[in-house]
């Protein structure tokens, strides 16, 4: 018998995981099915933003942020691409529910895992802007290391984090419709309240910890001193990284229990609102 139930868990857990995969290549696929450039879309926004960034502060500005002799270019878009994930993988995960509202009505069909598609999808789409970062941290002259290994675990923390407040948003959005607009706006503060084109040791230093408490910049500053090392030129380094991980593994787990409670509780209603 329990070799029995043990073979239909295993079961269970493949079918998931082919659904999954399909599911998220289906929606690469279709977010910008019908315009004419396709998924370079994904790509041209993001790189635009960066690009105008990289120009004020080089040239407008004539400043460069890191406080090391790394160029702009190479300490700027490791933190920038993890934002761009983290906030990419909210605004999708908070609409993955009404995005498939089709799918709320069937029976069998596990509704929790729409967030995760939403977020796999943007993963996708993150891996290949990671492939760019090293490109462009060879060419400005960047050694590899052997802490670059470090980042496939920030991308996985994010991940975690992302699906965990993505099952409190998403569930949300079904009943008030202004969350996504409000988490646009949350987004926007919180770009530049983190340190992405400033360094964290600008602040007062009795403000420095309460930043441990912004889940994202245990990522942003994660990715960077992992590509860049004693180069970050950041307050944020190896030697104080246990302790901030530990803050974020607090908050991702309060996040996570939270979300999946909220979206227990509001799931038999999904079906009636959409």
């Amino acid at each position: 018998m329990a070799s029995s139930s043990k073979s239909l868990f295993i079961i269970e857990c493949w079918k998931a995981r082919t659904l999954l995969q399909t599911m998220i290549w289906r929606d690469v696929k279709s977010r910008f099915a019908g315009s004419a450039l396709g998924l370079m879309w994904a790509f041209l926004q993001p790189l635009c933003m960066m690009g105008i960034l990289w120009f004020v502060f080089t040239y407008g500005l004539k400043a460069n942020p890191s406080g090391s002799d790394v160029s702009f270019v190479a300490w700027f878009f490791p933190a920038q691409i993890a934002w761009n994930f983290a906030q990419e993988g909210l605004i999708m995960g908070s609409g993955a529910v009404t995005d498939y509202s089709f799918l709320v009505r069937k029976v069998n069909f596990k509704v929790e895992l729409l967030p995760v598609v939403k977020i796999g999808s943007s993963l996708v789409f993150h891996g290949i802007f990671l492939l760019l970062v090293i490109v462009i941290l060879l060419l400005t002259g960047v050694t590899p290391q052997w802490s670059w290994l470090y980042v496939p675990y920030f991308t996985f923390a994010a991940v975690v984090f992302l699906v965990g407040l993505s099952w409190l948003t998403s569930s949300l959005t079904v009943l008030f419709r202004d969350v996504q607009q409000l988490l646009g706006i949350i987004a926007q503060l919180g770009f530049w309240g983190t340190p992405i084109i400033w360094r964290a040791d600008v602040l007062p230093e009795t403000m420095r910890p309460w930043l441990a408490l912004n889940p994202v910049y245990y990522i942003t500053e994660g990715y960077r001193v992992s590509f860049l090392g004693p180069q970050s030129g950041n307050a944020w380094s190896w030697d104080v990284a246990p302790r901030h991980g530990l803050i974020f593994w607090s908050l991702t787990l309060v996040v996570i229990l939270l979300g999946r409670s909220v979206f227990k509780r509001l799931r038999p209603y999904f079906g009636d609102i959409l």
